[in-house]
């Protein structure tokens, strides 16, 4: 009698022959020039090294190979994909800014769905703090460039995926070099400027762009330049003060929530490549996951283009030339975040505490209590925590502050000659 195993395998091998059935039928049709080209996807005829230099190959977009029909057989027989849907992946080339959090997850899916080629810009190397996370990493590889890490994960995962791998931090200089010749970017970083930098270089190329963002418990995605869709600069034309910009390392993240929006990023970066948008009314929409709400999921509707957009509005005021000269800078455009600094005499050394912190002193912290709850000097009090009535400063009791960083002080600064 034939176990479950059996004759699912069985029935897989029927769907694999009625796959190879309809890929004839497509060739006879001429699908290759009458239908994947019309998309406006360029065909992938090489390979590139992992120095992001071109080289020869000689991979067949055209037709999947028979181990390919096994790889890919459970999305293959999804009817939002098939066997159109598989091509357009094997032909598709898509670039992803950051190997991070959302970098991680998104290149895990990409190149399990099978995308044809997948490039990677990241200049930093993986630390221990990332594996929380960044789960295409791992122990071995700390020290490691994260493009090179993630590349590596790849062709573990699937050989079947050309990797390009780009270790520079992405700038006007080299942005329009990296981007030419992708059908599609994922942003997965998480500074403002670099936002604006790959926003304006996929408007300028009309690249479409996939973009997420994750902090804490909440996450933000979006599909931009995308059919009647707008830029990110059409959604947010200022960019948010620097002050209140937090990165991961300043704000947190649960590691399951960067994950979560990485996913998403992969599945709109499929939708795309497959078209399907194409073939239904397209609504551009924001869709935000915060973890702890109930419920979890909302979705804002989009406008489309905004005619007065700075980049692809009717009348521009960035062009490529104005990147590439550095004529336009993104760190002036969004702002570094402002910092208090302290005169020699106001700091105090862990040196100095060391031998003092035994004579009269009060000691506020004033991280935020889950880091405080983590670890604390003794004696010290949260800056959540009522003052005790004794606590003010005076010659014979100072007042002092335990900081993460120097944007820890924010409006606990002041002026020491009017205490």
């Amino acid at each position: 009698m034939a176990s479950d195993s059996d004759r699912e395998l069985e029935e897989l091998r029927k769907e694999v022959e009625r796959l190879r059935i309809e890929n004839a039928s497509l060739k006879r049709q001429n699908f290759g020039d009458d239908k994947a080209d019309t998309i406006g996807f360029s065909e992938i005829t090489e390979n590139r090294s992992e120095s992001g230099s071109r080289g020869s190959g000689d991979v067949d977009n055209t037709k999947l190979e028979l181990d390919e029909y096994l790889r890919y057989g459970r999305q293959l027989i999804v009817p939002e994909i098939g066997l159109r849907g598989q091509l357009r992946l094997k032909k598709a080339k898509i670039l992803v800014v950051g190997a991070g959090g959302l970098g991680s997850s998104a290149l895990a899916y990409l190149a399990g769905a099978g995308v044809g080629t997948i490039g990677i810009v990241d200049d930093d190397t993986v630390e221990s703090s990332n594996l929380q996370r960044q789960i295409i990493h791992n122990t071995p590889r700390v020290d490691w460039p994260k493009c090179h890490s993630a590349a590596k994960f790849i062709r573990d995962l699937n050989p079947k995926v050309n990797t390009v791998t780009y270790k520079t931090r992405l700038t006007g200089d080299n942005a329009f070099d990296i981007f030419t010749g992708y059908d599609l970017v994922l942003d997965c970083t998480d500074t403002p400027s670099t936002r604006y930098l790959i926003n304006d270089t996929a408007v300028l190329l009309n690249i479409p762009l996939v973009s997420a963002s994750a902090l804490k418990t909440e996450g933000q995605l979006l599909v931009l330049n995308y059919l009647s869709g707008p830029c990110y600069r059409c959604l947010f034309p200022i960019p948010p003060p620097p002050d209140s910009v937090l990165s991961c390392g300043d704000g947190g993240i649960l590691g399951p929530v960067v994950g979560i929006m990485g996913v998403l990023q992969s599945i709109e970066a499929i939708k795309v490549i497959t078209g399907a948008y194409e073939f239904s009314k397209y609504t551009p929409s924001m869709t935000l996951f915060s973890a702890y709400s109930a419920p979890q999921w909302r979705y804002i509707r989009m406008r489309g283009k905004k005619d007065t957009c700075a980049v692809c509005g009717s009348n521009p005021s960035i062009t490529r030339q104005g990147i590439e000269f550095g004529e336009y800078s993104y760190e002036e455009f969004c702002g570094r975040a402002s910092q208090v600094y302290l005169k020699p005499e106001e700091r105090v050394t862990v040196e100095t505490y060391s031998k003092e912190r035994d004579m009269p002193h009060t000691l506020i912290d004033v991280r935020e209590s889950s880091q405080f709850d983590i670890c604390s000097l003794p004696g010290s009090i949260s800056k959540l925590v009522m003052l005790p009535p004794a606590a003010g400063a005076s010659p014979q009791t100072p007042l002092l502050l335990s900081l993460r960083s120097s944007r820890n002080v924010g409006s606990w600064y002041w002026d020491t000659n009017a205490v």
